[in-house]
């Protein structure tokens, strides 16, 4: 059984006869049994929300946003719907191209696509060039969480497919101007600045078979050679005038036809009369 005197003692740091004691150590503080806040502490809502001056405490942002937001009117981009799905296309193949064997996600990961997806297809003002939803829209329309579309935008400005500039606009508040926070307004970069992307090859129209070889399409008959087809398999003066007449450049088959409407060969429902 030990001593009491054995037992360790607690020493106080406090105090300038310690030995552990630190002449540059913060004041202790006690907290506030009826507000659980620290004594001379605030809360974090109000130093964001305020510029004032606190009895011991005071405030260096002037208003509760990001330093690099700008007020300035935005120029937006045009781009038309046939130049956004192409822009989308490419970043398929951006993703195919960076994706390694064995891994799951390419330089812009599934997230990054559905974000992008979600921009071009669904919030892309194609007259203007409006694009600034906020992040509970864009995931809910990638069908995604909020972290999964942060993180998809991140992919998308690391890669060098979109960037986006922050913004906020001035309002009255407590009868003091502070900035707000709003949207950002989102930029869609041309393919030829993304960060390791290399173009596919255009796609080439097939070369067309040379005359009188395989595969070649053979010359459509003229318009005489068309009526004799059609008087020889059985069918009737209507069909024969028809072929006639279904080139009007053709002089000598016009003349044709409109002498066999005028004896009313039209109105004979069957060649029967002519041998073959």
């Amino acid at each position: 059984m030990s001593n009491q005197s054995d037992t360790p003692k607690c020493e106080d740091t406090s105090t300038k006869q310690s030995r552990y004691f630190d002449p540059y150590r913060e004041s202790h503080q006690h907290r506030d049994r009826r507000t659980g806040w620290m004594q001379g502490l605030l809360p974090l809502g109000a130093l964001l929300g305020s510029t004032a001056i606190y009895p011991g405490q005071k405030t260096y942002a002037p208003s509760p946003c990001w330093n690099d937001s700008t007020t300035k009117p935005v120029k937006w981009q045009h781009m038309t719907p046939d130049a956004a799905k192409e822009l989308y296309r490419q970043a398929e193949d951006f993703e195919r191209q960076t994706r390694q064997p064995g891994k799951q996600d390419g330089a812009l990961g599934r997230n990054g696509l559905a974000v992008l997806r979600a921009l071009i297809f669904g919030f892309l003002n194609y007259t203007t060039g409006q694009l600034d939803p906020g992040y509970a829209s864009i995931a809910k329309r990638a069908c995604i969480s909020i972290r999964s579309a942060a993180r998809g935008l991140a992919n998308l400005k690391a890669a060098g497919v979109l960037n986006w500039l922050r913004r906020c606009t001035p309002i009255i508040e407590a009868g003091r101007c502070i900035l707000e926070q709003i949207t950002n307004a989102y930029a869609l970069i041309p393919s030829s600045q993304w960060r390791g992307y290399r173009p596919a090859p255009k796609r080439r129209k097939p070369a067309q078979p040379e005359a009188g070889t395989w595969g070649d399409h053979p010359p459509s008959p003229d318009t005489l050679t068309a009526a004799m087809t059609e008087r020889r398999e059985g069918g009737t003066w209507r069909g024969v005038l028809r072929e006639l007449e279904s080139d009007p450049a053709n002089a000598l088959a016009n003349a044709v036809a409109g002498l066999g409407r005028a004896m009313g060969l039209a109105e004979t429902p069957q060649i029967t009369d002519l041998p073959a």
